[in-house]
This record gives C-alpha cells, structure tokens and sequence, in this order.
C-alpha cells in the first residue's frame, strides 16, 4: 500500500484485538520513535527499543512487556535476532503471549530491491522459532520481482497478498531541466510553497550543506542532514523538522524512510535519485494528510552521466550493475515521458491506469513532439566521428560549427560533421543528446570521464531505418501561463486559508501542545484543522464531528480548540 495508506492499522488493531503482545519489527530508529510517539498519543500501550535508549530504560521496557503491560513493541532487526532477545520473546510467548509479528519496510529483505538491508535476511527465524505466532510483511515500494523474494526470504509462502493501487492521486508530479537548478528550486518555493514545510534531496553531503546554506541566506528556514553529520545534530534537525512549521529539510537520501510528518507539502529533487522504485518512496512523502502536494524534478544530462558513472566505478558484482543500470533507465524513460506521469509510475509497478491524471506536468502542459530523425542521425554520427569519448557541450560545439580551442585541438574543425546541426541551438542539441540518452541509443562511458558513446541500438537510426520523434519543450510564455492556472487549482483545498486568522491560530496551538508534550505532528493533522476551519465546532459534541478527532484526542485536546475556535470568532 502507498505511503499514508493504512499499512500501519494492519498490524496495530490485530494486535491490540489478539491477546499478548505485538512485535513489530522496523528499520529506522525515528520511524520507531514517530510511531510510538503516535500510539501514546491514542491512549495505546506501546515501547521501543533500540540504541537510543539506555540500559535502564530498556529493562523496564523488557520487563513491561513480560508482565503482559505493553500492546505494541517496536525492535530493529539488530535487536531481534540476538539470542538473548529470542529467548525473552520464547518466555513472553509463554507468560503473557505474542499477538503477532509485524515486519515493516519489508522490501528491505529483497537483494535487488532498492534498500536492501542484510540483517532482514535472518527473520526468517520467526517461522522456525515462533510457528505458531501470525505474521505480516508490508512495504509501500514492491514490484512483482520484489514481492516475489519477500515471500520467499521470510517462508511466507501459504501467505495472502495484498496488493492496493501504486497510485498517489493527491501528488501532482513534475520534471524540469536543469538551467540553473538552484535558482528554479527558488522560484518554485517562492511561488508554490512560501511557508510549508517540505524536502529537498541533493544526491552528495556537500551538495546538501551548500543549498541549505544558500536557502537560508535568502530567508528560507531550512535546516541540513546527511550522514556526515554528528547524531546529535542529525536529531536536532529531525526534530525540528517534525514539531514545527514551514521547515524545508535539504538531505540525502539518508533522512526520510518511514518519517511520520503528515504535511509535507513537497518533494524537490535537484539530483536524479537512483530508481523509479526510490523515486516513488522519496516523493511520496510527501501529501500523507491526503491533500495536495508537489513532486518537483530538475534533470539534466549531466545527472545522468553522473549516475551512470557511479554505477559503472562501483564494486558491485556486474549483475548487480546490470540491474541498477535497467532502473537508471525506466527512470530516465519516465523523466523523458510526453505521456501522463502516473501512468508511467503505475505501468513500471504494473498497475494498469485508465485515462490521464489530468494533474502532472504532461497533463496540464502536453508536450509537442517534433521528427528529430535527421537530428539524430547528425548527432550520433558526430559521436562516431569524434572518437565516442566527448560530452554533449563539445558535441553540439562541432554540430553548430563553433571553433572553440577544444574543438581546434582535437582537429573537429575537419570532420564532416563540423556545422551540420547550425539550425539547431545549443539548449536545442542539449536536449536531443539528453532524449538519446534517455532512449537507450548512447551511453555515458565513465572511462572517458562521462563521453557519449554508441549503443547497438543507435545502429537503425544511423541506417535510415528507424525515425525518432522527440520531445519540444513547451513555449516559456505559455508554460508560465499554464503554470499559474495549475498553481491556483493545487491550491484549492487552502483557498483563503493561508490568510485567515483562524487557521493561523488553530496552527498555533498545534505547535504550541507539539512543544509543550514534545511529541511531533501527532496532535491533528492539517486536514483535521482544515476541516475544523470549515466546521466550525462550538461544541465537544460537534468538535467529535470532526475528521481525525477521536475520543483520546477530544478529552485531551477538545477544550484547547474549542477555546481557539471561540476566541478567534470573537
């Protein structure tokens, strides 16, 4: 199921249904933290345990959980296959019972899978020790292969499976070209997201401080995180970034697995991440309140030079880089779709989609495609013609017939392929090496520091065999058009909103109980108090009305908000 799907309700009500306790096994330390936080918040009995916590704390929590006090357990892999830990589940199966096991992040035990984490490999040891305890394996990011080792890996063989849509309907996807990616990132938070809270993944730890830096120069409260960091400041950061509001965190993939913040309003990535699988994972933290959000993309060739450069120079055993170079690939094709991006999405997960989102960028701004087979063929044959180990820039330099000192020192001047392409500018060749590249006809040689070489695919073309058709970028004029239009519309659920002395009030006092209780957005979510706005409530019986308001949280909260409500109307 897709992240903020419900994944969680799947093991949480069984196991406060069953007798004994519930062991839920997870990966991330802050995903424990978030969930638990969560439960006590709901009045449930819950714990963790893992690193953070000390030896005392963590007896206590052992001992609670042998006298049958806790609903909910939460453990890292790590921890669970420690002799000593089985053998104090064995002594709690006995005295005060397993309700279930719950592995979460399940796509983690798969090899080919994008977060493999080898530690997952050993749960199997649930089946052997514990037969007759029920489990359950989920994850938001399995395609059929991956599904498929997760099955076998944990002997879930006899196992139901339940697979939901792949579709986020509420994010509305988009991909941008790099031209000053920086400045474009800017120019979408200024216009879309001036006080929301959001991410922003650079692929390397120095791009990450340098933008946050270059981010909070300009006023934007953005805060760094990547693994280069110091644990203390890391937690800081996260922390923050789930109690308080408008926060942009800039980070590497490092920060985000399982992280519980409801109203990220968007995702931008100024790097290409690696898979369409860590693609979909990343941006769908995005909008887990189920209102609006935005996917943003910027990618350029350069990106994918880059990516394939790592895959090439890195000490994978060579299937391995095969398979990582197949997902580079469906990632580029998506980048270089003309067709509707949840569609692409859902179709590499296999999932049909019937008809367009009418939402992302291809939808709201069609793509013109234009007959580039003579472009191609001038553009691959310079390839040939130069050697096969230049980049783009140098490439179209000799198409566009521009005596740089390069091409002199390398006698380009002489090729036949000198001045061909003069009808095409620059940006124009940029894209046509890009959409090639994307296409599976050249590929980035990392021994020739990112040169363009053929592929065997590129050989119908060069023939006359096989026509291409591109992509055109949309007109600027008419694209920022279409983009206001587009901007207005995700906005909608927030229409007025953003400016109503209610709103800021009811978000004021969110923050304040987060601060006060130290707990992260776990008092209500936006579309709670969106609804609250819209409502109105004068009383606790209508107060319980409201979307997200349960009975724990309406004799913990309810007076606080009706206060809120009551004084503000005056």
């Amino acid at each position: 199921m897709p992240t903020g799907g419900g994944k969680s309700l799947c093991y949480q009500i069984p196991a406060l249904l069953r007798p004994g306790a519930g062991i839920v096994v997870s990966p991330l330390i802050a995903l424990m933290q978030d969930q638990v936080d969560a439960l006590c918040q709901l009045g449930v009995k819950a714990a963790f345990l893992n690193s953070s916590i000390n030896a005392d704390a963590a007896r206590d929590v052992q001992g609670r959980l042998l006298r049958g006090k806790l609903d909910l357990l939460y453990v890292a892999p790590e921890r669970l296959l420690m002799p000593g830990f089985l053998a104090l589940l064995e002594q709690v199966q006995e005295h005060a019972g397993l309700a279930l096991f719950a592995i979460d992040e399940a796509h983690c035990v798969s090899q080919w899978g994008h977060d493999f984490r080898p530690e997952y490999r050993g749960l199997i040891v649930l089946h052997e020790r514990f037969p007759a305890v029920p489990r359950i394996a989920l994850t938001a990011t399995a395609d059929a292969p991956t599904r498929g080792e997760i099955v076998e890996r944990l002997a879930l063989e006899q196992a139901r499976q339940f697979v939901s849509s792949f579709d986020r309907a509420n994010i509305r996807y988009r991909v941008t070209q790099k031209n000053n990616a920086r400045q474009q990132l800017l120019t979408f938070l200024e216009t879309e997201h001036p006080t929301d809270a959001g991410i922003v993944y650079c692929l390397s730890r120095k791009k990450v401080d340098e933008t946050a830096a270059w981010l909070k120069e300009r006023g934007w409260d953005a805060l760094p995180y990547h693994a280069g960091l110091d644990a203390a400041t890391r937690s800081n950061h996260q922390s923050r970034f789930l109690r308080e509001e408008g926060v942009v965190m800039v980070a590497t993939v490092a920060f985000g697995m399982g992280i519980d913040k409801p109203n990220v309003r968007f995702v931008a990535h100024l790097d290409l991440p690696k898979s369409m699988e860590g693609y979909y994972q990343e941006t769908g933290r995005a909008g887990r309140d189920g209102l609006p959000a935005n996917a943003w993309l910027a990618y350029g060739l350069g990106d994918v030079v880059s990516m394939r450069s790592m895959i090439d120079s890195g000490e994978a055993p060579e299937e391995r880089k095969r398979l990582e170079r197949q997902k580079l690939d469906a990632l580029l094709g998506y980048c270089e779709s003309t067709t509707c991006r949840h569609q692409t999405l859902l179709r590499y997960f296999g999932e049909a989609h019937a008809g367009n989102c009418g939402a992302c960028d291809n939808c709201l701004e069609p793509v013109d495609t234009w007959d580039a087979t003579l472009a191609a063929q001038m553009a691959l044959s310079c390839v040939y013609r130069t050697g096969q180990r230049f980049g783009a820039g140098h490439l179209s330099d000799v198409l566009m017939g521009k005596t740089t000192e390069r091409v002199e020192k390398f006698n380009h001047h002489t090729l036949s392929t000198f001045g061909i392409g003069k009808e095409l500018n620059a940006a124009q060749w940029s894209s046509v090496y890009r959409q090639l590249v994307a296409g599976g006809f050249l590929e980035a040689d990392s021994e020739a520091y990112g040169g363009l070489r053929l592929t065997a695919a590129a050989r119908p073309i060069l023939r006359g065999e096989q026509p291409v058709w591109l992509r055109r970028d949309a007109d600027p004029v008419k694209r920022k058009t279409q983009r206001a239009e587009r901007n207005a519309k995700s906005r909608e659920p927030f229409a007025g909103a953003n400016d109503d002395p209610l709103w800021l009030a009811l978000k004021a006092k969110r923050t304040e109980l987060a601060r006060e209780q130290g707990v992260p957005y776990v008092i209500f979510h936006d579309s709670t108090l969106l609804d609250m706005l819209n409502r109105r409530p004068a009383t606790l019986d209508e107060l319980a009305q409201v979307s997200g308001v349960g009975q724990v949280k309406l004799e913990r909260y309810g007076n606080e908000f009706l206060w809120v409500l009551k004084e503000t109307a005056l």
